[in-house]
């Protein structure tokens, strides 16, 4: 495998502590601090080194991605854009790593393996699960990459949505380790998160599977700002989220705590709650989240402040993408993820819509102040 060619001169890491733990955290933390031009095994920094096809790293196991990343950017991802292909990646990275549950464990059963490529490897078991509506696409998109490159399923799909990601303006530079076993066995049903759970289910669902606080979750659900819907209402796949789809940015924040006044398609469907602007879609669960008191004060808070939003979601995405693995197997290749362009938009209001349109939910802390677009009311187009 990738992995397994390792320098072993080099001094063995520590063996590191469970994940979701307060030790675990702090290292994790300190990988991504240190991903700036770095790569190593788990805790060990090491030199950098010169690839065969000259590109520079800080571990010779993390060379055989960039003839991945290379392959997946032309021809996955239609030469470097943040689209479709992208958004879908990005939602398969947590559909698989979110199917663990240590609580089913508990009880003598399989609890899932997270991050194990479990949703890709038996696709014929998960993709029938009904939270898993629609990543056979996917799935089946991404299958001609992994037979023909060395590299575990599960390394695979975690280092497609990290590579896509960046292609998106405004997005955190996210953090890649290698070095993942691939599933023996199907996750179990319903560990994925569903729109119309509520905010206890879903803060719970989360806890089981890595000791994700609610601010976590709420960081987690910034992928929503490049997303879309094809399922939620049939009629009009490729619905956004928000009116910015294309750009890893904090509109989703804002969007989601306006007034909703409108279905974008046939009416209400399981899951699907009013939007404000037309061709806009929300989700019933981020509604939800965005006006919970156990989460609403840290929803606002990404309204403005798009590098919280950054450093925010790296962290809860590098958490998530190592749930159910052994992290002293793992390679941080970091440094191979290309530095996503900056996002020129500011956080503002869609045209026609106001302060006054805000359904105000956070108490300790005002709104705050945006200016609105020019122009006609804003209508979203579908991706």
């Amino acid at each position: 495998m990738l992995y397994a060619n390792r320098d072993i001169n080099r001094a063995q890491p520590p063996v590191p502590p469970p994940v979701g733990s307060k030790q675990f955290r702090r290292g994790l933390s300190g990988a991504i601090a240190h991903t700036r031009g770095r790569g190593r095994k788990w805790g060990a920094l090491t030199r950098r080194v010169t690839c065969a096809t000259g590109q520079v790293t800080s571990n010779a196991a993390c060379c055989a991605l960039f003839p991945v990343i290379d392959d997946i950017q032309t021809n996955l991802f239609d030469g470097g854009e943040c689209g479709e292909e992208v958004h879908e990646s990005l939602r398969l990275t947590f559909h698989d790593a979110i199917g663990i549950s240590p609580a089913i464990a508990k009880t003598g059963k399989f609890g899932g393996g997270g991050a194990d490529g479990s949703i890709a490897i038996f696709a014929d078991i998960e993709t029938n699960f009904h939270a898993n509506n629609g990543v056979d696409e996917i799935i089946g998109e991404q299958a001609p990459f992994i037979a023909r490159h060395n590299l575990t399923t599960a390394d695979f799909i975690q280092l497609a949505g990290a590579i896509g990601v960046s292609n998106c303006p405004g997005a955190p530079r996210l953090n890649v380790f290698i070095g993942r076993k691939d599933a023996t066995q199907p996750a179990p049903d319903l560990t994925v998160p569903e729109p119309f759970d509520d905010v206890t289910k879903i803060l719970a669902r989360f806890d089981d599977a890595g000791k994700f606080t609610p601010a976590e979750v709420v960081a987690l659900l910034a992928s929503h700002t490049i997303a879309a819907a094809d399922h939620v209402d049939p009629t009009i796949p490729g619905t956004p989220f928000d009116s910015t789809p294309e750009l890893f940015d904090t509109q989703f924040f804002i969007e989601t705590q306006l007034r909703g006044t409108l279905f974008p398609g046939n009416g209400s469907n399981q899951g699907e709650v009013q939007s404000p602007l037309g061709g806009e879609l929300r989700l019933q669960s981020d509604g939800l989240l965005a006006r919970d008191q156990r989460t609403a004060c840290e929803w606002q808070s990404f309204v403005n402040n798009q590098a919280k939003l950054q450093s925010a979601f790296k962290a809860a995405f590098a958490k998530m993408t190592v749930l159910g693995q052994n992290t002293r197997a793992l390679i941080d290749c970091s440094d191979v993820v290309p530095t996503p362009p900056a996002a020129a938009s500011k956080a503002h209001f869609p045209a026609g819509l106001t302060h006054r349109d805000i359904e105000q939910a956070c108490r300790a802390t005002p709104f705050p102040t945006l200016p609105t677009d020019p122009g006609p009311v804003t209508t979203v187009a579908p991706v």
